[in-house]
Formats: structure tokens, C-alpha cells, sequence
């Protein structure tokens, strides 16, 4: 039997692996997305991903959700398995996976925010402060890498900011009801009837024309971002304990830059990691704030911080 130590190690090691995986959604995302139409690659992704949690359930023999969760689990699955796929799909078509990095940075604070609005919580002032002031980086940010103007690869992101922000906190919300990896698997189950006629739909005419790197991004994105990294970083949430574990996503921003740098031949400036900490000193701030504005609420009912981007 393990020792409670070595059960707190393995968490944050899980939890690590789980941020690393996630760190690489941009990069791939990009590769992927310079031969592959964003709507076809969200459909296959997503069928991917499916298919695999459909063949897990089945093996494990998991019941389906109670009927009264499925309005969440629609919600969750409209927002995590498709919209924030296509719009940040569509955001990599237009800049680079570093530049995501900075502003995907902020959907911690973007996720703390609905579920606030959720809960009715009321946090202290500075979980406000926080909030704006990381909101503001991330726009001054896009303001100042555009000239001046907002692209439309910032406004894609910000969507798909938006839109995750509100899947992750209704996903949160149904981790007090069943495990989160049953979460994510139910979210992608639920979306199979979308996504495999809009992947047969929008399959490309002809895939020989399509290089190796881009079908890997893909695979990437379906296997690891959408799935395999949710299994990760929940079991490090579990074993490990969300206070500490949690703190592991701070250091995404910077995979991201690591490997944007590495596989996408990127240049990753003094500013980008400038504004980058920044926005991280911001999160940190703001879900520390709200952890200790209400310590009346139960572990088990607080949903588990989510990374930036999945």
C-alpha cells in the first residue's frame, strides 16, 4: 500500500503530465489546422475522442448519467467539444500557437467567473481586481502584437475563451455527481451524433494531398488534448490534492512556448513571456482569492480547476 507521500508525488507528476499535454493543444492545433479545414479538424477530433470514450464506457460498463445531469452535460459538451475547438482552431489559422498561448492564458479567471455567477458566490475584492486586471493584459496584449487593432485570430480566441469558461464550469459542477473522467467521456458520447456525419461531411476530398505533420496534430489534438490529458490531470487533482495540484497549470503558458518554439519554428519574444507572467501572477491571485473567500463551501461541490487550453 502506497504511503500518502508517495500517493501526493504521483498526483503532482499526474497533474504535470496532464498540464504538459495540455500545453501542447496550441502548437499542434497549428500544424493541424495548415492542411485541415478547422471545421473538419473539431468534427474529427471529436469523433475521435468520442469513439474512444464510447469504447471505454461500454467496457467498464458504466451506467448512463442521471436524466436530470443531462442539460448540463449538453451544455458541457456544446461548449468543450465544439464550439471551443472550432473558434480556437480557427484562432491558430490566423496567429501563432505563442500568441494563443498569452491570451488562452486567462480562461482560468474566465472559468472562476462563471462559476461564480453559477454559485452566487461572493468573492473578495481583489478576485475582482485580478480579474480585470489579467482581462486587461490579455487585450492590451492582442492590441499591442495587432498594430493597434484586434485580428480576427484575437477575436476567435476570445470566443473560444468565453465559451470554454462556461463548459468548464458546468463540467466542474458535474464532477460532485460522478468522476471527471466519466465527464469528459459522457461530454464526447453525447457529442457522437454531431460529430461523426460532420466528419464524414467535411472530410477532406483527398488526403493523400495532406502531410504527415498535420494528420499527427490531429491525432495529437483528439487523443491527448480531448482526452487522454483530462484522465491525467484529474487523477493528479485526486491523488494529490487540488490545492497543490492546481498550481501546476501556472507553468502552461510557458510548455505552450516551449514546444510553439520547437515544433512550430516559432520566436518566442521578451514581451510574449512578459505579458505572459503577468497574466499568470493574475490567475494565480484571482483562484487563490476566491479559494479563501469561501471556505464554507464543500471539497467534494467545488469543481476542479481547468487548464487553458484542452
Amino acid at each position: 500500500m502506497s504511503s500518502p507521500a508517495s500517493r501526493e508525488r504521483l498526483g503532482l507528476l499526474l497533474g504535470f503530465i496532464g498540464m504538459a499535454i495540455f500545453g501542447g493543444t496550441l502548437p499542434a492545433t497549428r500544424i493541424a489546422v495548415a492542411e485541415i479545414d478547422p471545421i473538419a479538424l473539431t468534427a474529427l477530433r471529436t469523433a475521435i475522442a468520442g469513439l474512444c470514450s464510447l469504447a471505454l464506457v461500454l467496457v467498464l460498463r458504466r451506467p448512463l448519467p442521471p436524466r436530470a445531469l443531462w442539460p448540463q452535460l449538453v451544455v458541457a459538451m456544446l461548449c468543450v467539444a465544439v464550439l471551443f475547438p472550432l473558434l480556437m482552431s480557427m484562432g491558430m489559422q490566423r496567429v501563432d500557437a505563442s500568441h494563443g498561448g498569452v491570451v488562452l492564458g486567462v480562461l482560468p479567471i474566465a472559468t472562476a467567473l462563471v462559476a461564480v455567477a453559477i454559485t452566487h458566490e461572493r468573492p473578495r475584492p481583489l478576485f475582482w481586481i485580478a480579474s480585470v486586471a489579467g482581462a486587461g493584459l490579455v487585450i492590451a496584449f492582442a492590441l499591442r502584437q495587432g498594430g493597434g487593432a484586434l485580428v480576427a485570430g484575437d477575436l476567435f480566441l476570445f470566443a473560444s475563451v468565453a465559451v470554454a469558461a462556461i463548459g468548464y464550469a458546468f463540467s466542474g459542477r458535474l464532477t460532485s455527481q460522478m468522476p471527471g473522467w466519466e465527464v469528459i467521456s459522457w461530454i464526447l458520447v453525447i457529442a457522437l451524433p454531431l460529430s461523426i456525419p460532420a466528419a464524414v461531411l467535411t472530410m477532406p476530398a483527398d488526403i493523400s494531398h495532406i502531410a504527415l505533420k498535420p494528420w499527427l496534430g490531429l491525432l495529437y489534438v483528439a487523443l491527448f488534448s480531448q482526452w487522454i490529458g483530462f484522465f491525467a490531470w484529474n487523477a493528479g487533482l485526486a491523488m494529490g490534492g487540488i490545492a497543490r495540484v492546481s498550481q501546476i497549470q501556472l507553468l502552461q503558458p510557458f510548455v505552450t512556448f516551449a514546444l510553439a518554439a520547437f515544433f512550430n519554428d516559432e520566436t518566442i519574444t521578451l514581451q510574449i513571456v512578459l505579458f505572459a507572467a503577468a497574466v499568470v501572477v493574475t490567475v494565480a491571485i484571482s483562484t487563490r482569492t476566491r479559494a479563501k473567500a469561501a471556505p464554507s463551501v464543500p471539497q467534494r461541490n467545488r469543481e476542479p480547476p481547468q487548464l487553458a487550453a484542452s
